[in-house]
């Protein structure tokens, strides 16, 4: 048996979605109504990884971000400064720093926080 036959038995055999159980005796394709018994399925063991980025991303949290400059003579980091206004306070600066979320031919992302209201956004460059 080959080693994708061996992990396929929860997705569809005909578009490779994930099965979703009907009932205890099969399991059907959401998309295409393809089924298989669960037969099939019992018995078989199912293992992922769910990673720390998986979770803040599902809960859309913001990401940690370790900054990378010296600090300052208080005891502080500060982020980079825009000179663009908040939309919520109308402060004329913002704070903001950058992070690759998404595929490395996409644009960067941007997160922006006003050091006045703290009002925080981000956009897709």
């Amino acid at each position: 048996m080959a080693f994708w036959q061996a992990r396929d038995f929860l997705f569809c055999g005909v578009c490779g979605t994930l099965l979703t159980f009907d009932t205890v005796r099969s399991a059907s394709c959401p998309l295409c109504g393809f089924k298989r018994k669960a037969k099939e399925i019992e018995g078989k063991e199912t293992r992922y990884t769910i990673t720390a980025e998986d979770i803040r991303r599902e809960l859309k949290i913001e990401p940690f971000v370790i900054l990378e400059s010296a600090p300052k003579e208080d005891g502080f980091v500060q982020r980079a400064v825009a000179n663009e206004s908040c939309p919520k306070c109308s402060n004329p600066q913002l704070e903001y720093y950058t992070k690759q979320l998404r595929s490395a031919d996409e644009g960067q992302t941007v997160f922006y926080e006003c050091p006045e209201c703290r009002h925080k956004f981000s956009v897709n460059t």
